[in-house]
């Protein structure tokens, strides 16, 4: 059974940073692609980072040089490293896994469609502070 714990939630003064984890159990880690969703009340769930088997990575233009995604892959953790963090970084932050039985990835593929997942965490809160 796949389970997806996200953790290092919290709250933040507006310019600072927070790494979130996310440990995966339950399958194969190495062959999904995984990724970091948010959720701010209102709003739809967008993608924010996303890392395939093969460490490519993608991100969302509103965090990128500001957001890290990696893996320890012997650990089967997925990170989010984020810095300069604003109130508009403010959501529920999800992990998210997209196995194999999603099928290939083909052309026009986009990492970052939240439909492209099918394993999902509960979420973790951050709240950032003006």
């Amino acid at each position: 059974q796949v389970q997806l714990v996200e953790s290092g939630g919290g709250s933040v003064q507006s310019g600072g940073s927070l790494r979130l984890s996310c440990a995966a159990s339950g399958y194969t880690y190495s062959s999904y692609c995984m990724g970091w969703f948010r959720q701010a009340p209102g709003k739809e769930r967008e993608g924010v980072a996303t890392i395939d088997n093969n460490g490519n990575t993608k991100y969302a233009p509103s965090v990128k040089s500001r957001f890290t995604i990696s893996q320890d892959k012997g650990n089967n953790v997925l990170y989010l490293s984020m810095t300069q963090l604003t109130p508009d970084d403010s959501a529920m932050y999800y992990c998210a896994a997209r196995s194999p039985a999603r099928g290939a990835v083909v052309p026009g593929f986009d990492a970052l469609d939240q439909w492209e997942y099918n394993y999902w965490g509960q979420g973790t809160q951050v709240t950032v502070a003006s």
